[in-house]
C-alpha cells in the first residue's frame, strides 16, 4: 500500500469514529499520521552530535534511512543524563532509543530490543601515565567512574560478585566523552568504554590507552517498548535487514568506523603536535583554495599533512615537491611555477584535486565520492577505474568506497593487475593514504569544534588553542 493511500484510509477512519483518537492507532500509522519519528538518543561521536555541515552520527544515518524508507522525518532527543532513556522509552514519551544501547538481558526485561546492528566489547580505559592494570583486583585504590545508567554498570555488577573489594562510582550528569576528558585531566583513573567509541576517541586523545576487554563482543540494538503493538518494530525488524542484506549496513559501518582503526598512536600525537607548530601559518591559504575551489579547508589541510606534514621543502625519492607534493607535470597543469613555494602548492593542489574529483561519476554519493576522489589524488584517476572495474567484476558495487578499498590491493598483484588497463598500482598504499587522511580531516574537524568560537569557525585562527592540548 502506498504512502499517501495509507493516510487517506487512517484519516477516513478517524473521520468516522472508528478511534477516539489519534492515539489509539497503531504506532506505526500515528508516525505516518504526524509525519515524523520521535528518537531518543545521546550525543557521542558514534551516535549523534552536530558537525560542520549539520547532524552526524552512524545512529543518525541509521535512524535518517529508516525514516526515509517510512517517507517521515526525524526528531532526535537527547535527555540530559542517558539513564533517562529506557524509562522515557517504557513510558511511551517517545518512539524507540536508537542510543548505541548495548542488548543485556536486565535490559530486555524493560523494553523490546531489535536485531543487533553492530557488535562491540566494552573495554577499561586510561591514560598514560596511569598505571597499567592487568585485571580488576589491580583497580583498588584507584578511581574507576563510569556513565550511570549503562550496560558498564550491569557487568560491573557481575564481576564484584567475584570480586567484592571492586568499586566505582556511577556518574548521571557527564557521558563518555566527558569521563575520558576526566582521564585526561587526571580527575580520574579509569572508566569504562564501547570498543566503536574508544577506536574514534583515541583520535582526539592520542594518549588514551585500553588496559584490556572487559567482555566478549556485544550486540547494540534500538529499544521500543514493550506492549502489544509492534506495527512500527516490525518496520525496523524489516528495515534492518534489508540494509544488512544489501550490504549498505556494512557500507556505513565503513563509513564512520573503517578508518579509524588503522590510525596509530605516531600518527595520531605527531599530527596534533604540527598543528600547533606548522598548520597556523598556512591555514589562511588553505581556506582560501578550499573555499575558492568548493572544498573542505580541513580536508585540503589534511591532505597536505598526509603529502608532506606541512612542510613547503619536502620532496620525496620520485621528485615530487612541496606541500601538496605535486609533479612536474600536475604542477606545470596547474599554473605553479615554484613547487616549494607554499602558496603556490596549497592552491595548485587544491585545484588539481578539484579537477579529480570533479572526474568522479556524479551519481556516486558523497563521501564516498571524496574518498574516491583521494584514491585518485593519490594513484592515477586510471587506477582507480581500474580498481572500480575489478569491483564490479567481482560482483560488489564499484560506486561504494567500501567495496572498492577491498579492491585497490589487488593492484599490486600480477594475477589482477595484468587484467587491467593501467597495470601495476601500489593500491595497498593508496588505501592507507585515504584511511590516514579521513582520520587527518576527523581531528582537524574535532578541534575546531572544540576550542574555536562558532563564529570563527570558518576563519583564520585558532584563537583557543595551545599547545598543551
Amino acid at each position: 500500500m502506498t504512502l499517501p493511500l495509507r493516510l487517506s484510509l487512517i484519516l477516513t477512519v478517524l473521520l468516522l469514529g472508528g478511534c477516539e483518537s489519534a492515539r489509539e492507532l497503531p504506532l506505526l500509522d500515528q508516525v505516518h499520521l504526524r509525519g515524523n519519528l520521535l528518537i531518543m538518543t545521546r550525543n557521542s561521536p558514534t551516535t549523534y552530535y552536530e558537525g560542520v555541515e549539520g547532524p552526524a552520527g552512524f545512529e543518525y544515518d541509521l535512524v535518517s534511512r529508516f525514516a526515509e524508507s517510512l517517507d517521515v522525518e526525524v526528531e532526535f532527543i537527547v535527555p540530559n543524563s542517558f539513564e533517562t532513556i529506557l524509562p522515557t522509552i517504557s513510558a511511551g514519551e517517545a518512539d524507540f532509543a536508537a542510543a548505541g544501547l548495548t542488548i543485556t538481558e536486565a535490559r530486555k526485561k524493560r523494553v523490546r530490543f531489535t536485531t543487533s546492528y553492530q557488535q562491540i566489547t566494552q573495554q577499561l580505559l586510561y591514560f598514560k601515565g596511569i598505571p597499567h592494570p592487568k585485571t580488576l583486583a589491580d583497580l583498588e585504590g584507584y578511581t574507576l567512574e563510569v556513565v550511570a545508567g549503562s550496560s558498564h554498570v550491569e557487568n560491573l555488577q557481575r564481576k564484584k560478585r567475584g570480586l567484592p573489594s571492586l568499586g566505582w562510582t556511577e556518574n548521571s550528569d557527564h557521558g563518555i566523552e566527558d569521563l575520558i576528558f576526566l582521564l585526561k585531566e587526571r580527575l580520574i583513573d579509569y572508566t569504562v568504554a564501547d570498543s566503536n567509541e574508544v577506536a574514534l576517541h583515541r583520535n582526539y586523545y592520542p594518549e588514551l590507552r585500553v588496559a584490556f576487554d572487559l567482555t566478549d563482543p556485544e550486540p547494540l540494538g534500538w529499544a521500543f517498548r514493550k506492549g502489544k503493538d509492534t506495527s512500527l518494530y516490525d518496520a525496523a525488524q524489516t528495515f534492518l535487514k534489508d540494509i544488512q542484506d544489501s550490504g549498505e549496513l556494512a557500507h556505513l559501518i565503513e563509513r564512520h568506523y573503517g578508518h579509524a582503526e588503522q590510525f596509530n598512536y605516531v600518527d595520531r600525537r605527531a599530527f596534533r603536535r604540527d598543528m600547533f607548530s606548522r598548520l597556523i601559518p598556512y591555514q589562511p591559504e588553505f581556506v582560501k583554495a578550499a573555499k575558492t575551489n568548493e572544498l573542505d579547508w580541513r580536508l585540503l589541510a589534511a591532505i597536505g599533512y598526509q603529502e608532506s606534514h606541512w612542510n613547503p621543502k619536502a620532496v620525496s625519492p620520485t621528485g615530487v615537491r612541496g606541500i601538496m607534493m605535486l609533479t612536474q607535470a600536475t604542477a606545470k597543469q596547474m599554473g605553479v611555477k615554484k613547487r616549494t613555494d607554499p602558496i603556490q602548492s596549497i592552491h595548485g593542489g587544491a585545484r588539481y584535486f578539484a579537477r579529480v574529483k570533479n572526474k568522479i561519476p556524479q551519481r556516486i554519493q558523497e563521501p564516498d565520492r571524496t574518498w574516491m576522489a583521494l584514491a585518485a589524488y593519490n594513484i592515477g584517476f586510471g587506477h582507480l577505474e581500474d580498481a572500480r572495474r575489478l569491483t564490479q567484476a567481482g560482483g560488489n558495487n564499484p560506486d561504494l568506497w567500501v567495496d572498492v578499498k577491498k579492491s585497490l590491493p589487488l593492484l599490486n598483484q600480477k594475477k589482477w593487475y595484468k587484467k587491467t588497463r593501467y597495470g601495476y598500482a601500489r593500491g595497498r598504499e593508496s588505501v592507507r593514504y585515504v584511511d590516514n587522511i579521513r582520520s587527518y580531516h576527523d581531528i582537524l574537524t574535532w578541534t575546531v569544534q572544540q576550542y574555536a568560537e562558532p563564529e570563527e569557525e570558518s576563519e583564520f585562527s585558532y584563537p583557543a588553542l595551545s599547545p598543551a592540548l
